[in-house]
């Protein structure tokens, strides 16, 4: 039996590093900024890292009053999609920009490529795209966010709904509920006979499908550790709580998801008209991106940094990689300016980093958890409004000055 573990083990961090190394693997965040806005209260004083992922939230954080923002990514194709908004903000009008992020698409969109674009890029940028400007071709049933890693698992759950039309019709009846009463009916009355087959359990428990979505398997481990039914049942939950808990009407991420395209009802707030007006008017010049880890950056920059952005990769890097993980907490300490805070995400409550990571500075080590000061009561209350709902674990806190 250990060896089938073993075996499957392999295989799952075989497929996702060569999907990981050669896709862009998030073409939207799944993080709720909103979430984060309240967590870390935003002014032009901060000097923000994050974790870039697709950029979305980078724009929602200089909307929300982050005086700079360094994005940091080790893979260079989310630089790619973060340069691409960038240089369509300074580029383009409106209409143009949101036909592209908003729908996924755009009738001309080579033809804007080639002319406002592409000349913004990184030479890296440039490269990735130049083989890519299909992916907003406008065809129907054609939408930049079925491309990618996560948009091909959002593609195939598509074509799964369109199979089945009696569960598209009650899953787009959700989306437009408009209180929480009538949610809860169609979710349960509806949706849920209809979609959890166990072909569906299967499919969301498979190492291919997670790996496509961006989860390797120290994340799917840590998800196993603490759901009985394992990613399928963790996966239920979620989406059992934000049809029937919160508000769905104006969840974008799963309007985006399940649709393809948003609407501009229900969108990031990077989308809407008088927002973008103000990334053009000079807010987008405060995010610089950057493609190296969160320690290569660090480790380089003479910057204070007072809020610390840092999603949920540190899962990513598990028990194995205790040496790197150790690296770049002790980069984040040196670099971190008096009252700086910190918010992550994990996929598990307690991840065991928190407990067991020990820093060394100077002729000490510290726990990490003795260096973080947790708001766990803000952390889980914010936890209950957030909109995506697919991380068990999310931490704010204060870091303890080690540089005295």
């Amino acid at each position: 039996m250990g060896l089938l573990k073993g075996l499957a083990g392999g295989f799952h961090d075989a497929v996702f590093s060569t999907l990981y190394n050669r896709s862009l693997v998030y073409n939207a965040c799944w993080e709720d900024p909103a979430v984060d806005r309240a967590a870390l209260d935003f002014s032009l004083d901060d000097t923000v890292l994050m974790i870039t992922s697709a950029g979305c939230n980078a724009l929602d954080y200089v909307l929300a009053g982050a005086g700079r923002i360094h994005c940091v990514d080790v893979n260079p194709r989310q630089t790619a999609l973060l340069e691409l908004k960038l240089a369509a903000i300074q580029s383009l009008d409106y209409e143009d920009f949101y036909e592209i992020f908003g729908n996924g698409c755009h009738s001309d969109f080579l033809n804007i490529y080639q002319t406002h674009l592409n000349k913004h890029l990184s030479l890296v940028s440039q490269k990735f795209w130049n083989k890519r400007v299909h992916w907003f071709n406008n065809k129907p049933g054609s939408s930049f966010y079925y491309h990618g890693l996560a948009g091909t698992v959002a593609r195939m759950f598509r074509a799964y709904f369109n199979w089945h039309p009696e569960l598209k019709q009650s899953i787009n009846l959700l989306l437009e509920c408009k209180d929480l009463k009538s949610q809860r009916d169609i979710y349960e009355n509806r949706i849920s006979p209809l979609l959890w087959s166990k072909g569906v359990k299967r499919t969301l428990s498979s190492s291919i499908t997670l790996s496509f979505l961006g989860v390797p398997r120290e994340q799917h481990s840590e998800v196993k550790r603490q759901h009985q039914e394992g990613v399928a049942g963790f996966i239920r939950e979620s989406v059992r709580y934000i049809s029937c808990d919160i508000p769905i009407h104006n969840n974008y991420f799963w309007h985006l998801y399940i649709r393809g395209r948003y609407s501009k009802q229900c969108c990031p707030e990077y989308l809407k008209e008088e927002n973008f007006l103000k990334l053009k008017a000079g807010l987008a010049s405060h995010i610089i991106p950057h493609t190296c880890s969160v320690t290569q950056f660090l480790s380089s920059s003479k910057e204070k940094i007072n809020k610390f952005i840092l999603l949920d990769h540190m899962d990513w890097m598990g028990h194995d990689d205790q040496a790197l993980l150790i690296e770049e907490w002790h980069e984040i300490f040196k670099n971190a300016a008096n009252g700086g805070k910190v918010i992550f995400r994990s996929a598990h409550e307690n991840p065991w980093f928190i407990n067991k990571l020990k820093i060394p500075f100077e002729q000490s080590f510290y726990y990490l958890k003795d260096l973080l000061q947790f708001d766990e009561p803000l952390a889980q209350r914010l936890q209950t409004n957030d909109r995506v709902h697919t991380y068990p674990g999310f931490f704010i806190a204060k870091m303890k000055n080690v540089n005295a």
